[in-house]
């Protein structure tokens, strides 16, 4: 990635975890920077995804997974009947709305990791064929994999942004500089 993630505080675990996941969010912030929601939502490749389509289904994963670590619902359920509708915008949504939606989503898990007693504590996967039967993950596995699967999809936003106009993520990276400068 083209950002620095500064070092933890001395024995702060949990900070720079949550510090790396911070940083592939900033990815795929970037990559919509400065798009319109029509843009953000084209294809410009052989697959289906979208920048807008990123944003909001980073989002909802993000959201799913915390609230399984926590023994809740998740805010959104996607079954096969809707799975389509979690890489696109829909009726209403805009790419701003995605984004004030993840911000949310990101304070809740910051503010959930850092109240779990320890990383070590576990919370059981759902029963889903790709997962052990009774499997059992902790919060540090969480994180690694909100890690894992961000970082995935900045790395798809960076090909589509660049496919989309040529803006590279070093570009992104100086514009959103500029812009926080002149804030």
């Amino acid at each position: 990635m083209v950002t620095h993630v500064p070092a933890e505080a001395h024995g702060d675990e949990r900070g720079a975890l949550l510090a790396f996941i911070e940083e592939q969010r900033g990815g795929i912030r970037r990559a919509v920077l400065g798009l319109t929601d029509e843009q953000a939502s084209s294809r410009p490749s052989a697959s289906e995804l979208s920048l807008a389509g990123l944003v909001k289904h980073v989002a909802e994963v993000e959201q799913m997974w915390v609230c399984l670590a926590k023994g809740e619902p998740p805010a959104v359920v996607r079954d096969q009947s809707n799975w389509h509708e979690c890489f696109r915008l829909v009726e209403g949504e805009t790419v701003h709305s995605q984004l004030a939606y993840w911000e949310k989503v990101a304070a809740e898990t910051e503010a959930y990791i850092r109240s779990v007693p320890s990383l070590d504590d576990t919370f059981a996967l759902p029963a889903q064929p790709w997962f052990p039967p009774d499997g059992r993950v902790s919060h540090r596995w969480l994180c690694l994999h909100l890690i894992r699967e961000t970082a995935r999809h900045a790395g798809h936003a960076d090909i589509i942004r660049e496919s989309l106009d040529g803006r590279t993520a070093f570009e992104l990276v100086a514009e959103e500089q500029q812009v926080a400068a002149g804030s």
